[in-house]
């Protein structure tokens, strides 16, 4: 299949359903219910119906408003709207009652989706009196409303006749409108093309290729569907006639991972963080000749993935070791993973070095929402963990005198909805201004810093905060931190403790912080800190939807304490 051919991701989905309808095979399966499973027929026939039906209350260019925690509805209506000739507006299920108003009054859609009664609740106020509301579709029995009301998706009748397939749908065409997480200010809504993630399909295509041999691949996804990242892997799972497993939440993950032996899984750096830092603990508390086994395996797994050469000895440990230690590390996440994909953010390169020496290998990759989402990744067979990779064939990457990551292609967004003031700003004659500084080494892209992030001391050193706070977050101590220090005449932080940890006394708190600035430069070094006891969260307002810290936030709340430390 030519990709560059395939005019709209609906034209996508029906090019694999012709080769796979008379197959039986499974596409999509809901590990809450275990026995909701769709098949590529059933899933096309769900497709078309609820497409026909929801034309009755859009034009061409509509937005739908999506709010549902993942499951195969979702990828279900998602395809509905886009054959509709409309546009989906995903939104997060944990966005504040502000957030749903900000973006319901923004792109004004005509139609809203909801999973169930606790997502219809969230908004039930806001959308009381938009009159450009037509209808409320549901997955489930809503009760806060009469029946007549909003539609059941469940009690559509099928009308196996219908083929809204054959509906023209240019790759120019807007398919989506995300609202970036908004770290500072409201939400922007970037508009994706159909074209423009049918590239970033091409892209991906090149990465999983060595992966992707023989029988159906499976994924497990669990990062919201709402994040540019995931809600492109669906479509990136379509092109390799994946079977696709929607996860129960994140605390069951592991569960989840054993219950679907996946072998392709993405995921954010947080959650990488939190596995590197469970691993490392249980692999501390070894003793004797499984303590001796542990650490030959990660010295050779290091040598590995930092391409020094091993010894005729060590390439016989290496074979051993892989059947005594890394096979046992693998069947804790069901066996089958062949790689974690990292995305959303800035992947310590202490855990990537870690997670792929014991035999999970961990692909680091590069983009924004703004690419559709992505614009470069580490190949499977070249892994470099302190790289994002090469870029995406079909996208042009270059680095701007200043050091700012540049990118230019089908890929990039059309721009902000209803926000030209803001469109302008970043995109400069075709080319998108990522506000991440890199470099290029041996055509892999290094990310250094991002551009509004830096902090430059009085002696016009530039400081990145993120490497500090991830040498802080890696100890078993810290749970959380923030740097401050823009213009000041040395370093502080705030810490958030590991509750587990929570009686650490202040005696060990000082000696992690000395043991710490030893691995930064002068310059670097943490000269005082203050603890605080809430933890930082989407629901407190300190964290985006993809677990990155608000900073430009927690520093406004936290500026006198931080003031007070100088």
């Amino acid at each position: 299949m030519d990709l560059k051919k395939i005019n709209s991701l609906t034209e996508l989905f029906f090019y694999q359903f012709e080769k796979q309808k008379d197959k039986n095979k499974i596409l999509l399966s809901s590990l809450k219910e275990p026995k909701k499973n769709f098949s590529w027929k059933q899933t096309f026939e769900l497709i078309n119906n609820l497409s026909e039906e929801l034309k009755k209350y859009v034009n061409k260019g509509d937005r739908c408003l999506l709010i549902s925690e993942n499951r195969p509805e979702w990828f279900i209506s998602d395809f509905s709207i886009m054959l509709s000739n409309s546009i989906t507006v995903p939104a997060y299920t944990t966005y504040a009652e502000r957030d749903y108003e900000y973006i319901i009054n923004d792109c004004r859609p005509s139609v809203v989706f909801v999973s169930n009664s606790e997502q219809f609740k969230k908004i039930k106020n806001i959308i009381k009196n938009k009159n450009f509301i037509k209808k409320i579709f549901s997955f489930e029995v809503l009760k806060e409303i009469n029946n007549d009301e909003y539609i059941n998706i469940n009690n559509l009748i099928l009308n196996t006749e219908v083929n809204n397939f054959k509906n023209k749908i240019d790759r120019k065409n807007p398919a989506c409108i995300i609202y970036t997480s908004g770290t500072q200010g409201n939400p922007k809504g970037v508009i994706l093309s159909h074209g423009g993630i049918l590239n970033n399909c091409e892209g991906a295509i090149e990465i999983l290729k060595p992966l992707i041999k023989g029988q159906q691949t499976r994924f497990l996804t669990w990062l919201p569907l709402s994040h540019s990242y995931e809600h492109t892997v669906q479509f990136v799972q379509i092109t390799v006639e994946a079977r696709v497993f929607y996860a129960e939440s994140i605390d069951k993950l592991i569960k989840n991972m054993n219950d679907c032996s996946p072998e392709i899984m993405t995921a954010v750096p947080r959650f990488y963080q939190n596995l590197y830092q469970k691993i490392n603990a249980s692999f501390n508390k070894a003793t004797g000749i499984k303590k001796i086994l542990v650490q030959k395996m990660l010295n050779i797994g290091l040598k590995k993935i930092k391409k020094e050469p091993l010894n005729f000895i060590e390439k016989i440990q290496d074979i051993l070791l892989d059947k005594i230690v890394r096979k046992k590390i693998k069947a804790q996440f069901g066996g089958s993973l062949k790689t974690f994909v990292s995305g959303g953010g800035a992947l310590d390169k202490e855990v990537g070095f870690f997670l792929n020496a014991i035999g999970l290998p961990t692909l680091q990759g590069y983009g924004l929402t703004e690419t559709s989402p992505v614009v470069s990744c580490n190949p499977i067979n070249d892994i470099r963990v302190e790289t994002v990779g090469t870029p995406f064939k079909g996208n042009e990457v270059k680095i701007a005198e200043d050091g700012e990551i540049l990118v230019k292609g089908e890929n990039v967004m059309l721009g902000y909805w209803n926000n030209q003031e803001e469109t302008d700003k970043v995109l400069k004659n075709g080319w998108l201004h990522t506000g991440d500084i890199g470099v290029f080494e041996n055509n892999y892209l290094k990310i250094t810093d991002r551009k509004k992030d830096i902090i430059i001391t009085p002696g016009g050193d530039n400081i990145s905060p993120i490497k500090i706070e991830n040498e802080l977050v890696n100890s078993e101590l810290i749970e959380q931190a923030i740097i401050y220090g823009d213009s000041k005449p040395f370093i502080v932080a705030l810490l958030v403790l590991n509750e587990e940890k929570k009686l650490s006394t202040e005696e060990e708190i000082k000696l992690e912080i000395e043991k710490i600035n030893k691995k930064l430069s002068k310059i670097e070094n943490i000269k005082k800190y203050f603890t605080i006891n809430e933890k930082f969260s989407i629901e407190n307002g300190m964290l985006t939807p993809t677990l990155k810290l608000k900073r430009y936030k927690i520093i406004q709340k936290y500026k006198n304490e931080f003031e007070k430390l100088y």
